[in-house]
This record gives structure tokens, C-alpha cells and sequence, in this order.
């Protein structure tokens, strides 16, 4: 059975060398050739004799597999391919304006102005209306018009992704970026 040293972090580090505790593991050399089972001790001498490490690869086999390799080589090539893809990655974020029913129309264009500045820098928008006690009571009139003017008014910049949902007090509407803003 293999037991993990309690100083090893689980999640960032790899049981090698002195960290593999196990009766018996399986051993394949840097060619991919197996050596047979034997002691992790003596995998451990075998791997110092050609200047690598003993790198356990499958600890949950019913024989633990370990494989010689030079492990800060192999980290560093697993941290050079994370950062790589998290480079490629594209972050979408949300950014949200809240509105009321009674807005002005300054402060509607003040809104405006904000709006057109989030969608063309890439985000997502989340136009959230939101009513007091005294408006929900009101609400057998139409109150999706302001949103309705806010979405007219960026038809040009954004596509609507979701059209206005009534959530409790809040109704909201999500615009997305057209492709050829950038």
C-alpha cells in the first residue's frame, strides 16, 4: 500500500525519490524499457547511477509504477505548457449596470456612455432594472420599456443574449459584443 509523506503537498508535488513508500513498484527506465518489480530503494540507487530521479507515474496501480526522469526538467515543462495555455485562454468577464424605472434621461445617457465602454472592451453586460416595493405593486404597466431603450440604443455594438427576465424585484437583460467591434 503507498502512503504519501505528510510534508508532500497532494496537489502540487509527485511522489519521488525518498517520498515513495511502497513495498515493491514496478520500474521503467527513461527509454521506456520495465526493469522489473523491486524495492523503491533500489530504484532509487538505479536512477542515481544515470543522474535522475525515481518519479512515481501510476501510485494507484495495485504495483505502484515509477519511471526514471529528471523531475525539475518535467516541472518545468508542465509549468512552461500551463502558462502557455492560459496565455491562448480568453477571459469573457460580466460587467453590470443597475437601472430603475423613473431614470432620467442624463442619467440614462450617463449609463449609456458606461455601457458602450464595457461592450467594446469585450464584455458581457448585465442590465439589471430594479423596482421598489411601491413599483412591483405597479407592475401590471409594462416597465421592460427602459430596457427595451437601453438595448435600442446599443443595437449598433451588442447583440441581446438574453432577453429581460423578471427575478424578484429585478428584471434583467445580459447584451453580448458584436464579433466585429474588435
Amino acid at each position: 500500500m503507498l502512503i504519501i509523506s505528510k510534508n508532500l503537498d497532494k496537489k502540487s508535488e509527485a511522489l519521488v525519490n525518498e517520498n515513495i513508500i511502497s513495498k515493491e513498484v514496478l520500474v521503467i527506465d527513461e527509454d521506456g524499457n520495465q526493469l522489473g518489480k523491486m524495492t523503491p530503494a533500489e530504484g532509487i540507487k538505479l536512477a542515481e547511477q544515470k543522474n535522475l530521479d525515481l518519479v512515481c507515474v501510476a501510485p494507484n496501480a495495485a504495483v505502484p509504477v515509477c519511471r526514471f526522469m529528471n523531475y525539475s526538467k518535467y516541472r518545468y515543462e508542465l509549468q512552461k505548457k500551463a502558462r502557455e495555455a492560459k496565455k491562448n485562454q480568453k477571459v469573457l468577464s460580466m460587467k453590470e449596470i443597475w437601472l430603475s424605472p423613473v431614470i432620467s434621461s442624463n442619467d440614462l445617457d450617463t449609463k449609456l456612455k458606461s455601457a458602450k465602454k464595457f461592450l467594446l472592451e469585450g464584455c458581457k453586460l448585465k442590465v439589471t432594472l430594479r423596482f421598489t416595493k411601491r413599483r412591483m405593486i405597479g407592475m401590471m404597466t409594462p416597465n421592460d420599456t427602459v430596457l427595451d431603450k437601453f438595448s435600442e440604443k446599443l443595437t449598433d455594438i451588442s447583440t441581446v443574449e438574453q432577453a429581460p427576465i423578471l427575478e424578484g424585484r429585478n428584471m434583467t437583460l445580459i447584451l453580448m459584443p458584436k464579433k466585429d467591434n474588435k
